[in-house]
């Protein structure tokens, strides 16, 4: 029976898609573990890997297709020995998603022959005033899962076990994408008289949200603009941190730290680092953080709801801006187990990889804490967005030379001014100025970070 394969949800904060590659072509022979294709996520590229078996009988989406919804059909799996011309298409693509895109549809081409009252998606205004959008394709509904509805959705391999082992298939929940049965359900349930259980990746990735109302701006007559659509990363960014301000109550917590001690320090060590190790101050912010949350263990935490999770390890995010105004926090999981060149050259290979999209899902999800350093932009001070499951960020400004008094003498110091963000109901006034606290005794006394 042919299946449709499906845009998968390649990370939980992924809506829609870019199709970069097709690794495969039609009527190649397909494997479970191939990989088909490159799909560019809101984080990264990855790799889209096969989970049946059969003959890659139609690609319905072409290579460089942005905006490809979340299990929208993207090209047609076929039994081998099954023909396409037996296949209704049709049935195989409704209820699965938006609209299906020829291939040829990126570069401009229709390879189909257009109904005669076909429109353009967009018209040209006849006057200056110009809307941010056009309207959008409503959100795609999920199709039935495996048991559910008329259909059971299996693959062949699976549907070939069940049958030798005596197995109903419409009993059963499948953990492939949209929740197609596979064969190591199918072995699953050999193994046990119940039901298999979906995997939690697959039942925790996201449907496809609907696209945000188009906003009117009205741009006066002879003013100059270019409309710039948003990339796959900026719609999740913008979604998610409107979300962020609009759920979590946010306190802000700012304290001025010296750092002339540190500064000394880290000179020295620079001169005794082996070559290619170059400590910068924000290996010192990384360690500093991840030490005072272990010694402010219960800021150590996220909100979930009707229960707060306090982690055992400090998992730091480090913000990194990307070379498309993007962001991402690849993170430093256990810091404070971790030497201050071993953080630098960790954060030196991962954001690299960032700004090339390589990073892997489990490399920038997860974490309870982050820190986002604009210092080396001149900023002096900023309040950051605490993104979920944080439960608080850090923001660090840049270290300049500020009048301070000491022993009621006026003297120069080096002062760096941060800024703590926090959920409020995981990390209260009290417990923030805690944390805060030790990462000023931290930074300020620098050789006890090496205790």
């Amino acid at each position: 029976m042919a299946i449709p394969i499906l845009m998968p949800a390649l990370s939980p904060t992924m809506t829609e898609g870019k199709l970069s590659a097709w690794l495969m072509k039609e009527g190649d022979t397909i494997s479970a573990g191939d990989v088909m294709a490159e799909i560019e996520t809101d984080k990264a590229t990855m790799e889209f890997e096969a989970v049946d078996e059969g003959v890659l009988g139609k690609i319905l989406v072409s290579e460089g297709t942005e905006g490809v919804a979340v299990n929208t059909p993207i090209a047609i799996l076929l039994e081998e020995g099954e023909s396409l011309d037996d296949v209704d298409l049709e049935a195989l693509k409704g209820g699965q998603g938006a609209p299906v895109v020829p291939p040829g549809a990126a570069e401009g081409k229709d390879e189909s022959k257009p109904a005669e009252d076909a429109k353009p998606q967009t018209e040209v205004p006849e006057k200056p005033a110009a809307k941010a959008a056009a309207a959008t394709p409503a959100a795609a509904e999920p199709a039935p899962a495996g048991g559910s509805g008329k259909r059971v959705f299996a693959s062949p391999l699976a549907r070939r076990l069940a049958k030798q082992a005596g197995i109903d298939l419409a009993a059963m929940k499948g953990s492939g994408p949209h929740g197609r049965i596979v064969k190591r359900d199918v072995e699953g349930a050999e193994a046990a008289p119940q039901a298999a259980k979906p995997a939690a990746a697959q039942a925790a990735a996201p449907a496809a949200a609907a696209a945000p109302a188009a906003t009117e701006i009205h741009i006066p007559e002879g003013v100059g603009y270019d409309e710039l659509p948003l990339s796959s990363m900026r719609k999740t960014i913008a979604r998610r941190l409107t979300e962020a301000k609009s759920t979590i109550p946010h306190i802000y917590l700012t304290i001025d730290v010296e750092l002339d001690a540190l500064l000394a320090l880290r000179k020295e060590l620079n001169a005794k680092a082996p070559e290619g190790v170059k400590l910068s101050v924000n290996d010192f912010v990384i360690r500093a953080t991840a030490l005072a949350l272990k010694r402010v263990p219960d800021a150590n935490a996220s909100f979930a709801g009707d229960r707060i999770i306090r982690y055992h390890n400090a998992d730091i995010g480090v913000a990194v801006a990307l070379p498309d105004n993007g962001l991402i926090t690849p993170i430093v999981f256990k810091a404070e187990t971790k030497g201050l060149a071993a953080i630098s050259e960790e954060v030196k290979e991962k954001a690299g990889r960032a700004r090339e999209r390589k990073l892997k899902p489990e490399e920038y999800m997860g974490g309870g804490f982050a820190i986002s350093n604009l210092g080396m932009y001149g900023i002096k001070d900023f309040a950051a967005v605490v993104n979920p499951p944080h439960g608080g960020i850090l923001a660090v400004g840049m270290g300049e030379q500020r009048p301070v008094v000491k022993d009621g003498a006026l003297a120069v110091a080096t002062v760096m001014s941060v800024t703590l963000s926090s959920d409020h109901r995981v990390v209260d006034g009290a417990l923030g100025a805690q944390l805060l606290a030790a990462f000023k005794g931290f930074i300020e006394d620098p050789v006890t970070m090496m205790l």
